[in-house]
C-alpha cells in the first residue's frame, strides 16, 4: 500500500508491504502499535523502539507529539491523493479551532492568554504526562479565544484546553 505523509510541508512516499516499509525509495523494518486505553503509539523502525503520542484530527490528519513539539501530519493513501488532486485542497476552516488534551496529564504551565495572537509554533499549553512535559503548540495562526484549563489541574484525554479563533 502507498501512501503519502506530509510534514512541515515536505512530503514522503511511504509503501508499506508487511513489516518492511519504504520512504522515499529508503528500505527499514517498521510496526506501529497503538497502546490500548492511550493515544501513544508504539513505533518499531529499524530496532529502535518510540512511544509517540497521536491524536487524530480527521481524514487523515494528525497531531504528533515529538520531543515535546506538537505537529501537524497528514497521511494520504493514493486513492485519497488521488481524489484531491482532482478537486484540490480542502477549504481552511472559519469556525473555532479546539485545542484538546492528546492523552491524560497535569497541567505544568499556560502560557497562552485570552485574546493573544499566537502563530505556527507559540506554545499553548504545557502538560505533563508519563513523568514527560509536553509543550502543546499552535499549528498555525489564530487568535486565543479562552483557556479553559489552569496550572496543576488534572485532565483527561480529548478534554478541551483552549479554544482558538481564526486570526483577524
Amino acid at each position: 500500500m502507498r501512501y503519502f505523509v506530509t510534514l512541515n510541508g515536505r512530503t514522503w512516499t511511504v509503501e508499506i508491504a508487511g513489516s518492511r516499509v519504504s520512504v522515499d525509495g529508503a528500505e527499514h523494518h517498521a510496526e506501529l502499535r497503538g497502546i490500548e486505553a492511550t493515544p501513544l503509539k508504539l513505533l518499531l523502525l529499524d530496532g529502535r523502539t518510540w512511544n509517540i503520542p497521536m491524536q487524530s484530527r480527521g481524514r487523515g490528519r494528525w497531531t504528533v507529539i515529538a520531543q515535546g513539539e506538537a505537529s501537524e501530519v497528514e497521511v494520504l493513501d493514493e486513492r485519497a491523493a488521488h481524489i484531491r488532486s482532482l478537486i484540490g485542497e480542502p477549504a481552511p476552516s472559519t469556525g473555532p479551532l479546539l485545542l484538546k488534551a492528546p492523552m491524560p496529564g497535569l497541567v505544568v504551565r499556560v502560557p497562552a492568554a485570552p485574546g493573544q495572537k499566537v502563530v505556527e509554533g507559540t506554545s499553548l499549553i504545557v502538560l505533563e504526562a508519563m513523568k514527560m512535559e509536553n509543550e502543546l503548540k499552535a499549528t498555525g495562526p489564530a487568535v486565543v479565544a479562552e483557556v479553559v484549563v489552569r496550572p496543576g489541574q488534572t485532565v483527561e484525554r480529548g478534554q478541551l484546553l483552549v479554544r482558538l479563533a481564526p486570526p483577524e
